[in-house]
């Protein structure tokens, strides 16, 4: 197999998609005469726009849209020869075998790959010990891909990602030293850390000379943005920057502080210091999710949390102390 257009499909959240793109480095790297066309939702395309690798992006909510038979001329139009369902999504693979498209590669773990994939890798992603990064990597053994990357080798993949040369608002004035951004939600993809605990956790930093900034979606803004302090120090900028911007804030900061969510990868790959809060439970644990980058730091309460060892739905993330996590951004600064 010799593939020329090769697209990707991962049609989900911000995080999922930056753990998706060091497998385009394997990619380029193996078949450097290959385009690589990447097929995502709209929202994420600043974050595949910044990874020199891929050549392309097509966005399926635009495209998902459009009439059936539209549909498949468009994609038969691509010339793609190559298809990676990284994301599993049962229209896109029918749409890529009626399109003829040669190479279908999806996991064995779906049913309606047995229908439309004629590469089926057989791997698990639900009690996995892999990272995800990793997870995503065993879809390229149609392509020849005969050892998975160790998790220090796709770390080494995160250096293709460029922070984009844009400017922030006027009225967005970044300390060089000691600011960090706080982001407690997670649009229900994570156990989140209690919003009084980032609260306490901003109170304390501001007191020792730190520039704490909340983002967040506006929706995300409207639960939390009353309960903050008033405090030249703590700045509330919920639904105020779209995501090239806040690319570009999470790079010229010290530090961010997070759950598993997708402004925690980008810091991860920006190389700002990466504070992540996770819970130890099975498939959620930083094990799987945590952050690429070189300078991450992983707080978890209990590693050992009996709860979490059974698999159960636990709190235990919301016993982190606000001292640990000060603790942790101080030490590194």
């Amino acid at each position: 197999m010799i593939p020329n257009r090769i697209l990707i499909s991962r049609t989900d959240s911000i995080g999922d998609v930056m753990l998706t793109l060091p497998m385009c480095v394997w990619i380029k790297k193996q078949y450097p005469q290959a385009r690589l066309i990447y097929l995502g939702k709209n929202y994420t395309k600043p974050v595949v726009n910044c990874f020199s690798i891929v050549d392309e992006f097509i966005d399926w909510n635009t495209f998902e849209q459009l009439p059936s038979v539209e549909k498949l001329n468009q994609l038969k139009a691509l010339e793609i020869d190559t298809i990676i369902h990284v994301f599993p999504n049962k229209e896109i693979a029918q749409l890529a075998k009626k399109a003829k498209i040669k190479h279908r590669i999806g996991t064995s773990h779906r049913g309606f790959h047995f229908l439309t994939c004629n590469y089926k890798v057989n791997f698990t992603r639900k009690n996995a010990k892999e990272h995800e990064a990793q997870l995503n990597f065993h879809l390229l053994k149609p392509l020849g891909l005969t050892n998975i990357p160790s998790l220090e080798e796709v770390n080494k993949m995160t250096e293709f990602f460029s922070v984009p040369s844009i400017e922030l608002p006027n009225n967005l004035t970044i300390p060089t030293k000691k600011s960090i951004i706080l982001h407690p939600k997670s649009q229900g993809s994570a156990v989140e850390w209690p919003i009084e605990s980032y609260i306490r956790l901003a109170e304390k930093l501001a007191q020792n000379n730190w520039t704490v900034y909340f983002t967040g979606t506006e929706n995300e803004g409207v639960l939390f943005r009353e309960l903050l302090p008033s405090n030249q120090h703590i700045i509330d900028l919920t639904g105020k920057l779209d995501l090239t911007e806040l690319i570009v804030f999470i790079s010229k900061v010290t530090a961010l502080v997070a759950c598993s969510t997708g402004p925690l990868h980008i810091a991860g790959f920006v190389n700002t210091h990466t504070i992540g809060l996770f819970s130890p439970r099975i498939p959620i644990h930083p094990g799987r999710w945590q952050p690429l980058g070189k300078n991450v730091t992983i707080v978890v309460n209990d590693p050992m949390c009996k709860e979490c060892g059974k698999k159960n739905k636990c709190t235990c993330i919301q016993k982190i102390s606000v001292d640990t996590v000060f603790h942790k951004i101080t030490s590194n600064n």
